[in-house]
């Protein structure tokens, strides 16, 4: 069976939304099914739900290059975030937050409301054209009074794709902790933490990880693990999970610190099955056949006489291509009726591609935008 089969919506539809939820597996289907076959056979056992979280979350480790202690698994980045934030002092003089113009909601909004503890938000400007963030734009922020530089990998609005590496050298050169928000990025390009040299890394399962909503993932460098005391809690964030004692608080000492309550044990079984594929396709082979597919998208749209809203220098963007309309929900919802899956922000049409897609894809994208040119800038 090819890796396109193996995913049933290609019998009908033209998928090309990754970037919001990754298409649906049969090992994904499976691992549900699996899931609630063993509620029949095991009924309540914790002891293995808590199995499998400790196998999504050596699974999703390895996919990072962390060690399993490094990572906590949260029911969101949402929740991560406001984990990891709770931990840190915004009192003193290092109380700014470094933010950007391309951060997702979820990052900014969180900073925005540590602003109450002290903690002062900055963001670092986007060029004139939006696709890119000029590296002297961020030397003018990164201070010494930054406490975190909060970065995404890439943006979610128009695909652009940060270099990482010479950000973090910034950022520790002046005392500050980063923060990259993988989650537009995993599972389309190689990622090893030690190599990249953040101090934590955010990501989820329901995108290019092919799993589902649910669950989100947080590494955190193991060296500022015990220097930060999130004041959420829950049981499975304590050193004993099963200790239940009311009369205590006593996190874990890994990454386990930053999770919370109950974990969300259907979607585990996703996260696993939908890693997994991806390991067993290889990310390299994934980021090269994405590449390929995104350098035939522009120059059809470029010969059509279409506006990128996206860098065209492949080495600036990610997997996710962003094409200017003048009714962007309109423009998904023709695109729909016609059997094309996208999704739209900032005005532009997103149109992502993944290890299931083919050139075929784009060319039937390519006609129906050339169809509703009217819906184009």
């Amino acid at each position: 069976m090819s890796i396109r089969e193996q995913f049933p919506i290609f019998q009908h539809t033209n998928y090309l939304g990754s970037c919001s939820h990754g298409a649906l597996s049969i090992q994904v289907r499976q691992a549900y099914e699996s899931y609630l076959n063993d509620r029949d056979r095991y009924g309540a056992r914790w002891d293995f739900w808590v199995e499998q979280l400790e196998t999504a979350r050596s699974t999703l480790a390895e996919l990072i290059g962390c060690q399993p202690d490094e990572l906590a698994v949260t029911p969101s980045v949402s929740n991560a975030v406001s984990s990891l934030a709770s931990g840190i002092d915004f009192t003193g003089e290092r109380n700014k937050i470094v933010c950007t113009d391309f951060d997702f909601p979820t990052t900014g909004q969180i900073w925005r409301a540590h602003e109450a503890r002290g903690a002062e938000v900055v963001y670092v400007k986007a060029s004139e054209d939006g696709t890119t963030i000029p590296f002297e734009n961020f030397e003018a922020m990164i201070d010494e009074r930054t406490a975190v530089v909060s970065i995404p990998h890439v943006c979610y609005r128009n695909g652009a794709k940060l270099d990482i590496k010479p950000i973090v050298e910034l950022a520790r050169s002046r005392g500050a902790l980063v923060v990259l928000d993988s989650y537009q990025a995993l599972g389309t390009i190689p990622i090893d933490v030690v190599e990249l040299g953040v101090d934590v890394l955010l990501g989820g399962a329901q995108k290019y990880l092919l799993g589902s909503s649910g669950v989100g993932f947080m590494y955190v460098r193991n060296e500022i693990i015990q220097k930060l005391q999130p004041t959420t809690s829950g049981w499975f964030c304590q050193e004993n999970i099963n200790a239940m004692d009311i009369y205590a608080n006593q996190p874990s000492m890994t990454a386990r610190r930053f999770e919370g309550g109950t974990p969300n044990v259907p979607n585990l079984y996703a996260v696993i099955a939908g890693v997994k594929l991806i390991q067993s396709i290889g990310v390299d082979n994934i980021e090269k056949h994405i590449a390929e597919l995104t350098e035939a998208l522009k120059a059809g749209v470029k010969q059509r006489g279409f506006k990128l809203a996206t860098h065209p220098d492949g080495r600036y963007h990610g997997p996710m291509i962003a094409i200017k309309s003048t009714d962007m929900y309109k423009l998904v919802a023709t695109l729909a009726e016609e059997g094309i899956v996208t999704s739209c922000r900032d005005g532009n049409l997103r149109v992502s591609m993944h290890i299931y897609n083919n050139q075929a894809d784009i060319e039937q994208l390519l006609q129906a935008l050339t169809k509703h040119k009217n819906l184009l800038a």
